[in-house]
């Protein structure tokens, strides 16, 4: 934990000061704790910091909400998309901008909320219904349901509605580009209540993990878990869609990583996910800036592009070692 604290803070660091136009950590420091006046700072203020500030945001909440539905679908290649959240952020985003006249990234951040709510009580009320409850094979086939039919509608609303096509493909693409301290203002109250579901539901996705019947025996109330847990990473996914867009890999490479670090004790798992999740989006940011300057590589590429080795060659090590 310590290390991973070090590494977020080295990461901050460097999406501070590297970009198209290199800072000296002096300037950072200048700019950050002196209120210096100079071109460097102003750059480091006006642009930097609140694109930083939402990368730490984004990346906590995508990865905690990754390892939130690992642990309740008892599914390893669950991510914030497999209920359909993901995807019913964006139908959000896509009515608002053909529909709604909305043209700003802070204007999206309320319909990719209320599209991603939505979704997730559609997922769970289908998975819910009928014999034995909303078990994890229900919800994974609820979610894949669910996505598939807002795929359609994304689709459909964008060949009909030519003009919002290539304003919804910036958002689309996810990237932390453009965005400023008024979205960070919008979305922190949100990622605070996702953080403080999940993490109250800490013990009962360790039990879980054990099978439903265990987890009964050990005393959880298996629904609650499910519900807080689930309601905690549909917020946290919100957060993260809403703000950048839904950038992948995160909130599935982030929390394999974690366990293979720390274990799987949640109670651990959990607030490493929240401080690895930040290191990947902020290093994968800050390299998508200066691979092909001027021009940048979103980071919703470079996550896929970085973290794609790393779990690999966990994967690997995994096989041999079993």
């Amino acid at each position: 934990m310590t290390a991973a604290v070090v590494a977020l803070l080295l990461a901050v660091l460097f999406s501070l000061a590297v970009g198209a136009r290199a800072i000296a950590p002096s300037a950072v420091f200048d700019a950050l704790l002196q209120g210096g006046h100079s071109d460097a700072a102003e750059v480091v203020r006006e642009m930097r910091v609140p694109r930083t500030v939402i990368g730490l945001m984004v990346g906590a909440a995508l990865a905690v909400a990754g390892t939130a539905l690992q642990g309740i679908t008892r599914n390893p290649i669950a991510d914030p998309g497999i209920l359909g959240i993901s995807q019913g952020a964006s139908v959000g985003v896509v009515l608002a901008i053909a529909y709604a006249g909305v043209h700003t990234l802070t204007g999206y951040v309320w319909f990719a909320f209320a599209g991603a709510g939505i979704a997730s009580v559609a997922v769970y009320a289908i998975a819910s219904s009928g014999r034995g409850g909303a078990t994890p094979v229900k919800l994974a086939l609820g979610g894949a349901a669910i996505n598939a039919l807002l795929v359609s509608v994304t689709t459909a609303v964008l060949t009909t509605k030519a003009s919002a096509l290539d304003e919804f493909r910036f958002w689309q693409i996810g990237s932390l580009s453009g965005r400023d301290a008024e979205i960070a203002a919008q979305i922190w109250p949100f990622l605070l209540a996702g953080l403080l579901l999940v993490l109250s539901v800490a013990r009962g996705l360790d039990a879980l993990a054990l099978g439903e019947d265990v987890a009964k025996g050990l005393g959880q109330k298996v629904a609650v878990v499910r519900i807080v847990g689930g309601l905690g990473a549909t917020v946290l996914t919100a957060v993260g869609v809403a703000a950048a867009g839904p950038i992948a890999f995160i909130g599935l490479a982030v929390p394999h990583i974690a366990r293979a670090i720390i274990g799987s004790d949640h109670r651990w798992v959990l607030p490493l996910a929240a401080l690895l999740g930040p290191i990947m989006l902020l290093v994968s940011d800050t390299i998508g800036r200066i691979i092909f300057p001027p021009s940048e590589v979103p980071a919703g590429v470079m996550t896929a592009l970085i973290g794609v080795p790393f779990l690999v060659t966990l994967v690997r090590r995994r096989a041999v070692a079993a």
